[in-house]
């Protein structure tokens, strides 16, 4: 079989069950695309050894006949998780050295299941940012291009790496987290398929803070039912996360009929924003017609408290990212800054992160540490607080009239270029976060599937959110709508 690295999950696991390759040549596939694609700097800390090994690994299993789903399949972990005894940096300096002695829940998860990590890939720094500019190890490319023009642009943030990669078959798909949207947008971006699942449906054990309450790990893949398969493998109870839900774990690909007659979707007026492009405008018309034909109910919705979801996000997540990051410290792990004679404990500290914390980074720490201030708590951070509240409510009105998941555009635009939305005007590029923070806000999971091009030939893709703990649902859902949209378009090799 040739060009193994351009296979799904769903493909290559028959494939391999069927006898047709081995994990060490998908492996070998991968790892040669990787070489060959430093252009990308998608993946950052790579583990060829160490793959080869789990691949040989893996083919004995295949071999005994006692293979899950994953076993076998080449996939990238994002930098956010720990793992065990390979760098694990969280796309900053002050995590320099950094060799974790335990395994996150969730690449512990997927290696049981027999997945062969490639390495690790590149992430926006604290997995803060839309864009994946703000990583130590320096921009990641989107495989994709405008047209003709050879600008680079942004495969979209924090789970930049995740999706350049994924996109440019590097791997057969990879880990993302979520905290904002750092899975669905760049997933939109580059015409792949991510999923942030019901918060508390993944473990959060190992996987480096930002803000406690939003984060969520989740698959980014190739297809819809790549991101079943990968789900699953990734879900499940852990003690080891208070957050983590004790609800049984479906099995997602066997979800995927398809079949949505009868389903009702919302269509909320509020994401009908000022300014917003026709084009993403026609795709999302395009998406309800879609549903509209596959026998679905279209309802129109109101989500009245919208309008106040990306302030009250960008209090609550820098408040929680101050109180995550006042552990690094330069004391037991990672960058320590050096000190000249006469300073203390409080220059230490101060020098420390002040080299290893980026500027996005210290600047969302510096407006958590001020709105969780003695004069300012009430006025912004418990303001916040409740405004989650009633968004949360607005959701649970909505299913609770019998709406089984909602449809709206996943980005406001087609992928920006890389230094196109300076640090001039860090709002601008927060409002890329418009469409998507309301999920994690509200603890739901949302999907994004590639549905169109711009017209600069650029993917754009579609959200369904759904009811709390329905991934099976939504993910039926977003099936249908993939195989209504037909995209299969890939992005032309340039690198």
């Amino acid at each position: 079989m040739g060009d193994l690295n351009k296979l799904g999950l769903a493909e290559a696991r028959d494939a391999l069950r069927a006898g047709e390759t081995t994990s060490k040549d998908l492996t070998e596939a991968c790892l040669a695309a990787i070489e060959g694609a430093g252009a990308l700097n998608a993946f950052v800390h790579k583990t060829p050894e160490l793959a080869l090994e789990r691949a040989a690994a893996a083919d004995a299993r295949l071999a005994a006949g006692d293979a899950p789903a994953m076993c076998g399949l080449p996939i990238g972990i994002k930098d956010l998780f720990c793992t065990k005894g390979v760098a694990s940096q969280a796309g900053s300096r002050i995590l320099q050295g950094f060799l974790p002695e335990y395994e996150s829940t969730v690449s512990q998860k997927l290696a049981d299941a027999g997945a062969v990590m490639l390495g690790k890939l590149n992430m926006d720094e604290f997995a803060m940012g839309s864009s994946n500019e703000t990583s130590v190890y320096g921009n990641a490319v989107n495989p994709w291009r405008r047209g003709n023009d050879d600008a680079a642009l942004t495969p979209g943030g924090s789970s930049g790496g995740s999706a350049s990669a994924v996109a440019a078959d590097l791997c057969l798909a990879a880990t993302g987290t979520d905290t904002g949207g750092s899975i669905r947008q760049p997933a939109a971006f580059t015409g792949t398929v991510g999923i942030k699942p019901t918060y508390g449906r993944c473990s959060r054990w190992g996987i480096v803070a930002f803000a406690s309450s939003l984060d969520q790990a989740g698959p980014m893949t190739k297809s819809v039912r790549d991101a079943a398969i990968m789900l699953e493998a990734m879900c499940g109870h852990d003690p080891k996360d208070s957050t983590s839900a004790d609800i049984p774990v479906p099995d997602f690909e066997a979800a995927l009929t398809g079949d949505i007659r009868g389903k009702k979707i919302g269509i909320p007026k509020e994401y009908r924003m000022d300014g917003m492009p026709d084009e993403i405008e026609a795709l999302w018309q395009d998406g309800i017609a879609m549903m509209k034909d596959a026998g679905a109910e279209i309802v129109d919705i109101s989500l009245p408290h919208t309008k106040y979801a990306l302030p009250a996000y960008y209090v609550i997540a820098p408040a929680e990212a101050s109180s995550n990051l006042a552990r690094y410290d330069g004391v037991r792990y990672g960058h320590r800054a050096s000190l000249e004679q006469g300073d203390g404990i409080t220059q230490m500290y101060e020098k420390t992160r002040a080299e290893g914390f980026g500027p996005e980074v210290q600047r969302r720490v510096m407006i958590g540490t001020y709105v969780l201030s003695a004069g300012f708590y009430d006025a912004y951070y418990n303001r916040a607080r409740k405004v989650r509240t009633l968004i949360k409510r607005d959701f649970e009105e909505v299913f609770a009239a019998g709406i089984d998941a909602i449809l709206t555009p996943a980005t406001p635009s087609a992928a920006f270029g890389l230094g196109e939305m300076t640090d001039a005007d860090p709002v601008a590029m927060y409002l890329n976060d418009i469409f998507t923070v309301t999920v994690n806000l509200a603890g739901l999971p949302g999907i994004s599937v590639p549905a169109g091009l711009d017209k600069q030939g650029l993917p754009l893709g579609l959200q369904l959110i759904g009811q709390p703990w329905a991934e099976a649902d939504l993910l039926s859902a977003a099936y249908r709508l993939e195989q209504s949209a037909g995209f299969v378009a890939k992005p032309g090799k340039w690198w």
